[in-house]
């Protein structure tokens, strides 16, 4: 019976999202990050070194704001999905069916699934203003595993609780890359900004609430998710960067040091961005 239903599974999952751009293969997304790393890593910076760094206000605001905008977008269709209209916020299960809300469902995991290729441009922004000093390694790995994680997500288990940091993360990027935005505007705009001291604290209370609801899971006595390794991955990427944010804030507020050069530009990026 297991195995049958681990069949059905995979069918109808393959069935619902084949037709979706980047969603027939793992191959052509592991070219683009793959792309990617070796752009933001070595081809950039050797193209940018003898170039004086692009002038890109007007394009990040616009980048920025179409973030924020989509972001409210997906934020929206995930609670509509299921987060505001049944989910208990426990023991969710993927939806199988064909139901409108299912399929809505999918529609939101694949389009937050893109959205992460959409947010690769933060790192070539660097590159193409010489910011090398913002790429960081967290900040390519971060960029780089959340889209090659989910095209799995999206094809095998979109829905459930394995949504949940999804939506949190919506949440948290509408209100970061409003900061961002405003960021990019220019010097009249920071007295707007007065709120850049809690970005730490919001992204802590994320990524605890992450760590903290994914890990129901294993205290629960029966809840028959099709893939925990799924849930596994979550719960360890919600763990390791909710350890390094706390590293960050001990050392930033706590004893008041500068923040660690690795973990700078994974809290807050500088004020031209």
């Amino acid at each position: 019976i297991s195995i049958n239903r681990f069949l059905l599974v995979f069918i109808l999952a393959r069935e619902e999202v084949e037709g979706f751009l980047l969603m027939s293969s793992p191959v052509p997304q592991t070219i683009i990050i793959g792309a990617y790393i070796y752009f933001v890593t070595s081809l950039g910076p050797k193209l940018m070194e003898n170039r004086k760094p692009f002038e890109l206000r007007q394009i990040m605001a616009f980048y920025n704001f179409g973030v924020v905008a989509l972001s409210v977008y997906m934020t929206y269709e995930f609670l509509m999905s299921g987060w505001a209209t049944g989910y208990s916020f426990r023991c969710d299960l993927v939806d199988y069916s064909r139901s409108p809300t299912a399929l809505r469902m999918v529609r939101t995991c694949w389009l937050y699934y893109f959205s992460k290729f959409i947010e690769l441009l933060d790192t070539i922004f660097f590159v193409l203003r010489k910011k090398e000093g913002q790429i960081t390694f967290l900040h390519v790995l971060h960029h780089s595993i959340m889209p090659w994680t989910w095209w799995f997500g999206v094809k095998f288990a979109a829905g459930g609780l394995g949504t949940f940091h999804a939506l949190l993360n919506c949440i948290v990027h509408i209100i970061m890359y409003s900061y961002y935005g405003l960021c990019s505007l220019g010097p009249a705009y920071y007295k707007y900004l007065w709120w850049k001291k809690h970005m730490t604290s919001i992204q802590l209370v994320q990524f605890l609430m992450v760590t903290v609801h994914v890990g129901q899971i294993y205290f629960m006595d029966d809840c028959p998710y099709p893939y925990p390794v799924f849930i596994f991955i979550i719960w360890l990427y919600g763990s390791m960067f909710l350890i390094l944010f706390l590293h960050f804030w001990y050392h930033a507020y706590t004893r008041g040091q500068r923040p660690p050069k690795t973990m700078k530009n994974g809290i807050s990026k500088s004020k031209d961005h």
